[in-house]
């Protein structure tokens, strides 16, 4: 199948030792017919032949076949497991380091939940097929060729009766799975969507406990619930009645066998030594039979599992280095935009002909009404995005002919909502700069005016923030994010609505660390509040996409446009 073929490159690095695990397991199914044999022979000596010796004789060797076949089964199941659980991780690794170079527009478009339902639910699927089902395959193939072989030799007649279930088997089992296969992809998709679901109201506890929406929510959970049920109990029960066929039919070949068995022992043809040893070997052969049906149901589950993490993967960035993308080491931070337009969809365009020019060290500030397309400007400079037309450059190269990965080290973003991760204070604000000692760390958050708070907390630097900060303040985590872009010493800030959920007082310390931040720095600003860009050398003014006034704050204020009225009605608040 192409799919898995897809996956080989993840299981050839411990192919050896899945070839082990097999060879090990393979000898455990032939000790297994091998003692199936001898219980038929010391049927035979017990009841018909009454020879002591000759029983204590075989019963040694039996004992030492089971010894044998522990030792085999121990190997193989320890490897199994060691081999399973690599090549799992290796995946898991592989899939979530491309999720990360992913762009933004990707998880714009993607829901949180339904990404962790592929890296671990999907994944999980895929894990026994591909790495204990191959292992076991074998032992069955030993168990069934062997068997076989066993029964052709000792009465090739009762073999037969066998035998003629066998495309029967392979008919009923290709139909159940074709269904199997269509109903677990679809029960993968409803449990991605019931993962979302839950990860979206666990995230907003907050917001569904203050407007009062729990129960909404648990109308919401438990509706999708139901139909994740529903799909299970279909699954459930094409199971319930693949299974029993299955077995009903290789049960039936053995009742033949033991009426047609049973005639020639009392016609004397066969001894009851053989026919207890053929009914063994019988019995043993609806192993491979019942898991060759369970594994076909098995594999056309991971198939449907399979193409949906293929799906991500296949799935290449738009934002990526060219070919022979230069390496910046260090840039002055003279940025221009030349005639930029850009769209998240071709039916919406958000930024129409904007130019513009950032000398290094000059602040702009970027003015406007909702949707002027302000945010969208720092997403281009960040190149989460590409420019629809037009081009970004930075001391004169084009960004998009430099390295992704140098082009981000020159750039600090210091975001509205300030995004912490679980970890300590100092884990936070050494995310972008592993490397430095504590003395920076603490001149950076003194700068920051983040070091005395910090120092309050219970463990001090150590001080576990929460999941997303949430032991902290407001405030708080916007100085922990400012002392994070200080310690990494950007050429080029970008500052996108960074005071404006903030009480009076977090603005002014906030304030204060920014304008040490933005020192020497280029910075572009995204800002409601005056306070933020009075300070700006210039002050764009964007309207539905487009560059409608530039200059300073008295000088936009004299020409008493666009910006005149967004002060006079917007931004004069009593906190500037």
């Amino acid at each position: 199948m192409p799919i898995f073929k897809r996956f080989l490159p993840f299981v050839q690095p411990y192919l050896s030792r899945m070839l082990l695990a097999g060879l090990l397991v393979m000898g455990v199914a032939a000790i297994n017919l091998a003692l199936l044999r001898l219980a038929g022979m010391l049927w035979d000596i017990i009841t018909v032949q009454h020879d002591g010796a000759r029983m204590t004789e075989l019963i040694g060797v039996f004992l030492g076949l089971v010894v044998l076949q522990g030792l085999c089964a121990m190997g193989h199941s320890y490897l199994t497991a060691w081999v399973s659980q690599r090549i799992v991780a290796d995946f898991r690794r592989y899939l979530f380091r491309h999720l990360q170079t992913l762009d933004i527009g990707f998880f714009a478009r993607r829901r949180t939940g339904e990404l962790l339902s592929r890296l671990m639910s999907d994944v999980t699927v895929i894990q026994s097929v591909v790495t204990e089902t191959p292992i076991d395959s074998a032992k069955q193939l030993v168990t069934l060729v062997g068997g076989i072989a066993f029964l052709l030799t000792m009465n090739w007649r009762l073999c037969l009766l066998i035998l003629i279930v066998l495309p029967v088997l392979v008919l009923v089992a290709k139909l159940f799975g074709r269904k199997l296969k269509a109903l677990s992809t679809s029960l993968q998709d409803h449990t991605a969507v019931l993962s979302t679901l839950a990860e979206e109201v666990i995230s907003g506890i907050r917001i569904v406990k203050s407007f009062v929406q729990t129960t909404r929510e648990d109308a919401r959970f438990s509706s999708q619930v139901d139909r994740t049920l529903e799909l299970t109990m279909r699954r459930a029960g094409i199971m319930a009645l693949f299974i029993p066929v299955i077995s009903l039919l290789t049960f039936s070949a053995a009742a033949a066998v033991m009426w047609y068995g049973g005639r020639q022992v009392i016609e004397g043809t066969v001894t009851p030594g053989d026919l207890f040893a053929f009914v063994l070997f019988a019995g043993i052969l609806i192993g491979p039979f019942s898991s060759a049906a369970r594994v076909f149901a098995q594999v056309k589950e991971a198939q449907g599992a399979m193409q949906r993490v293929f799906e991500i993967l296949d799935i290449r960035p738009d934002i990526h280095d060219q070919p022979g993308a230069k390496v910046l080491s260090a840039v002055a931070g003279h940025v221009r935009f030349e005639n930029v337009a850009f769209a998240y969809d071709a039916r919406t365009p958000v930024l129409s002909h904007l130019s513009f020019e950032a000398k290094p060290g000059e602040i702009i500030a970027f003015v406007g009404p909702t949707g002027a397309g302000k945010t969208t400007v720092i997403n281009l400079l960040h190149r989460f995005y590409d420019p629809t037309d037009g081009r970004i450059t930075v001391d004169g190269h084009d960004v998009r002919q430099l390295s992704v990965e140098s082009w981000y080290r020159q750039l600090a973003l210091v975001p509205q909502e300030t995004i912490l991760f679980g970890g300590t204070i100092l884990d936070n604000i050494r995310y972008g700069s592993p490397d430095a000692d504590d003395a920076a760390v603490r001149e950076a958050s003194q700068a920051a005016h983040a070091h005395d708070f910090i120092m309050n907390c219970p463990d001090g630097y150590e001080t576990v923030v929460g999941e997303k900060g949430v032991n902290l303040s407001g405030g708080q985590r916007q100085r922990i994010a400012i002392a994070r872009a200080i310690l990494k010493n950007p050429r080029i800030l970008l500052l996108d609505e960074a005071t404006s959920s903030l009480d009076t007082e977090s603005e002014r310390l906030v304030q204060e660390a920014l304008e040490r931040l933005m020192k020497g720095r280029t910075t572009f600003v995204v800002a409601h509040r005056l306070s933020t860009i009075q300070r700006a050398d210039r002050i764009l003014v964007l309207d539905k996409g487009r560059l409608v006034e530039d200059g300073t704050h008295d000088q936009l204020m004299e020409r008493r446009g666009l910006y005149h009225y967004l002060y006079t009605i917007r931004l004069n608040e009593p906190s500037a």
